[in-house]
């Protein structure tokens, strides 16, 4: 009898969606009334279902998952999807579901010369003003003469929504999942007796979002669609089975010729199905609905593109515009129709886990009531404890490499500070790429966690900003080289933004150390001679135009400063008890600068090359400042002078740049400078922004204080991680996710030190917390030099490790107080006990 009735109620169901005749009222305001298809709400972070949902007793099978027993109510719930292009967060709705889109294009703004004209001119009094003292007049000064014109960037925004309802109103079983090892997420619930499963991913391979719903039994899938934008979009459709969505970003600026420059984009969803029917339907006011009636199985395809021209030809100075992007979608589409889903999603498996799968960690068992929790509630109980149970950890470490393939492969954008998704058109922060620590925190695991290649689309951006730096050197500085301040965009905006604190020439110097990070990790000569150093010579050359001789009566008199100069983002107390951020020589930029020419020395040695400006780093970096500890707290001088900071707790801890990430201040080779650091971390606090927390936790590290490290990497996954494992700065900024996960690599390897003949010394286990001390294992991180590492410990002591060496050369190991020197082969295995002995 029941099942006469649950299939009388699908067949009335069927029956009611057939007709779709729909009335003005159902094309409501009110999205907890309204089908999905039918909202025409403004678009927000919060998302309702309509069904009753009831989550499953079955735990899913496998690791590196993350799982939930009920849909998204809000964005930060949802499940990310990435290609390195096309991003989705999949909502796993019943009733209603949106699936948010991004293409990592989809930028408001365009190309503009923001220099402003009376910087240079203004340089020189602002130089002497900070000199002597008179911060006032100097912020006020450089304000007025220095900022970028404009002084603000636009946004990164979001592509676009699908939104789709379905007949099914209440659900039983519901589970929803994120493979990290296939890149898949999956919905299933059962609903009218009928055992629905949705499988989504984005496809590297195919470049297209793909959406599959089965059913275990026939003609029970229907559903209406809908494309959604919150502004500057259409909607068309396409044939009897596709929706078109175009439009231009609003807000661009005008060329000479006064036309608008927005770029623009396209979106098209295209339904293909086995058994029923699919046609388009306009709801009552006019927008396209794509209905479903019926099917056995439906598959949506989602292509996205914009006419963006691309970072490579912006390089050489090409600014048109490309390909319409209709057509390419379109293109796309007609690609992927035509090949199978299994050979689709088998080809984006394997592309997936040619990276994903170098990597193993294994931090021993987990209690099964703590394996056998959702995703959202063993961080509730990690909050409650106030740590974290080990397999939330591995798996935290894994969906960080996740995200970054995700979100930074090779020929796409690098990862902003969403990564890749982003629901709004005017994100936090415009979802830039924040040079002061944010962008170049992203890459951090880039080389220990065995995804140098995700690097790549880094170095492609600092090579479209060479000549826009280039010229806001030679504007703003009167230099030469290239220059960027604490943002930049997909247009290479370099000049200073948003205020005086924007007036921080440092960004390109910072970002020069990844491309030589890059080089150290696979010894790739012909990208060190080719990429690398032509980056890290222009960002020296400036640096050393930029530097000045400070004046006798200074800190530094008779050195090499900068000036000005600014601590991100801290200021601090002048002796009159007013604020100030604008100084010179603040020890941030001169750590910075320190290891920028430190390392072009080294660059120029490995290539025997261009011996007159290796002389001339050297002859400059004779000049640059110590470090210096202050003689009333002992810890590192964030200054010129001992000032007292306005925020002891600030998010930033830049004047510890020296530990972390570079690697002048060591446990071993720089005992009071460590100790010193030591004292600067204890006196910042264990709370903070959860990037903050991320790089304080890798600072820790350094000093091989692993259980200090663990308590951080508890308050960060306790407090500052949102359900969906996303980090909360807060609001949401990915380069949380992505400073953990290089922390969660460096307890296990570091390999930053060097002998005196330059090769990298590796220490195994140098940072091991107690709570991972017990047993485990990783196999796949890198260390500097080329080579690969695997190990195991118990009881906290290393029981062995095997070291494949991708290059051959030197290999010296560390083990607490245990060191040796092995000579190897490229491509020569080295395996260790505990002790180090072979």
């Amino acid at each position: 009898m029941k099942k006469t009735f649950h299939s009388l109620l699908s067949l009335c169901s069927l029956i009611i969606l057939s007709s779709f005749v729909w009335s003005k009222d159902e094309v409501k305001d009110n999205p907890d009334q309204a089908n999905a298809s039918l909202r025409r709400t403004a678009i927000t972070a919060k998302w309702p279902d309509r069904a009753t949902v009831s989550g499953t007793s079955r735990v899913p099978e496998g690791k590196n998952l993350l799982w939930y027993t009920a849909p998204a109510k809000v964005w930060e719930e949802a499940l990310p999807l990435g290609n390195g292009r096309l991003g989705a967060m999949v909502f796993g709705g019943v009733a209603d579901e949106r699936i948010q889109l991004n293409e990592n294009t989809v930028w408001d703004g365009a190309p503009v010369n923001a220099n402003n004209p009376k910087a240079l001119g203004a340089l020189p009094e602002v130089q002497r003003l900070l000199f002597e003292d008179k911060n006032k007049e100097a912020v006020k000064l450089a304000a007025e003469t220095m900022l970028g014109q404009p002084s603000r960037i636009k946004s990164y925004q979001s592509l676009g929504e699908v939104w789709f309802d379905t007949p099914q109103l209440n659900a039983t079983d519901y589970v929803r999942k994120l493979d990290l090892n296939t890149a898949i997420s999956t919905t299933e619930y059962v609903a009218d007796g009928v055992r629905y499963k949705r499988e989504y991913f984005a496809s590297p391979v195919d470049n297209v979002i793909v959406m599959r719903i089965t059913a275990d039994k026939t003609n029970k899938i229907n559903l209406s669609l809908a494309l959604r934008r919150a502004q500057d979009a259409k909607t068309e459709a396409l044939g009897t089975n596709a929706l078109l969505m175009k439009g231009r970003i609003g807000s661009g600026a005008k060329n000479k010729e006064n036309n608008r420059l927005g770029i623009s984009f396209a979106s098209q969803v295209q339904a293909e199905t086995s058994g029923g029917k699919v046609y388009v339907k306009n709801a009552p006011d006019d927008e396209p609905v794509l209905i479903v009636e019926g099917a056995n199985i439906l598959t949506l395809y989602i292509s996205g593109a914009t006419n963006y021209p691309g970072m490579e030809n912006r390089t050489k100075g090409i600014e048109t515009y490309s390909e319409d992007p209709v057509k390419k979608c379109a293109d796309v589409i007609n690609a992927v129709v035509r090949k199978s889903y299994d050979n689709l999603k088998s080809a984006h498996v394997a592309e997936h886990q040619k990276y994903f799968g170098r990597v193993d960690l294994d931090l021993g068992e987990v209690a099964s009531f703590v394996k056998n929790l959702p995703t959202n509630e063993r961080l509730s109980l990690a909050r409650q404890n106030e740590k974290p149970d080990l397999g939330l950890v591995e798996t935290y470490f894994q969906f960080g490499r996740y995200l970054l393939i995700c979100s930074s492969r090779p020929g796409g954008m690098p990862a902003n500070l969403q990564g890749l998704w982003c629901w709004q058109m005017n994100a936090p922060w415009n979802a830039d790429f924040h040079t002061n620590i944010n962008f170049q925190m992203n890459y951090w695991p880039s080389g220990i966690t065995n995804l140098s290649e995700m690097q790549l689309p880094m170095i492609d951006l600092m090579d479209m900003l060479v000549k826009p730096g280039s010229l806001t050197a030679k504007e703003t500085y009167g230099a030469k080289g290239w220059v960027v301040h604490h943002l930049t965009d997909a247009w290479g905006f370099t000049a200073p933004a948003d205020g005086p604190q924007g007036i921080w020439p440092m960004g390109s110097a910072w970002l020069a150390q990844h491309p030589w990070e890059q080089y150290c990790y696979t010894g790739d000569k012909t990208f060190l001679k080719n990429r690398a150093f032509p980056l890290m010579k222009g960002a020296a050359e400036f640096i050393m135009d930029f530097l000045v001789e400070a004046p006798a009566g200074t800190a530094y008199a008779g050195k090499l400063v900068t000036n000005p100069s600014y601590s991100p983002e801290n200021s601090f107390y002048l002796p009159d008890g007013t604020t100030s951020e604008f100084t010179y020589g603040a020890t941030m930029d001169l750590q910075i600068i320190r290891d920028l020419l430190t390392n072009c020395i080294d660059a120029c040695n490995v290539l025997k090359t261009d011996n007159d400006f290796r002389k001339k780093c050297e002859a400059a970096l004779a000049r640059i400042p110590e470090t210096r500890i202050s003689e009333t707290t002992g810890r590192i001088m964030e200054w010129a002078e001992d000032y007292k900071e306005v925020d002891p707790h600030h998010r930033h801890t830049s004047h510890l740049f020296g530990l972390h990430p570079s690697n002048q201040i060591t446990v071993v080779g720089t005992p009071e400078l460590a100790e010193a650091a030591r004292k600067t971390l204890a006196a910042r606090g264990d709370g903070g922004t959860g990037w903050g927390l991320a790089w304080k936790i890798n600072m820790w590290n350094r000093l091989h204080d692993g259980d200090r490290a663990f308590k951080l990497l508890s308050v960060l996954l306790g407090d500052k991680t949102l359900p969906n494992l996303f980090d909360d700065h807060p609001p949401f900024q990915i380069d949380g996710n992505f400073g953990a996960t290089a922390a969660i690599a460096e307890m296990l390897i570091q390999s930053q030190m060097r002998k005196k003949n330059g090769a990298f010394e590796i220490e195994l286990l140098p940072s091991l917390p107690t709570a991972f001390s017990k047993s485990g294992s990783v196999k796949g991180l890198c260390a500097r030099g080329g080579f690969v590492v695997d190990l195991s410990w118990k009881d906290g002591k290393l029981t062995e490790a095997i070291i494949h060496s991708n290059l051959g050369g030197e290999l010296n190991l560390r083990n607490g107080d245990h060191s040796v020197t092995y000579k190897t082969k490229s491509g020569q295995v080295i395996k260790v006990d505990g002790q180090l002995k072979k």
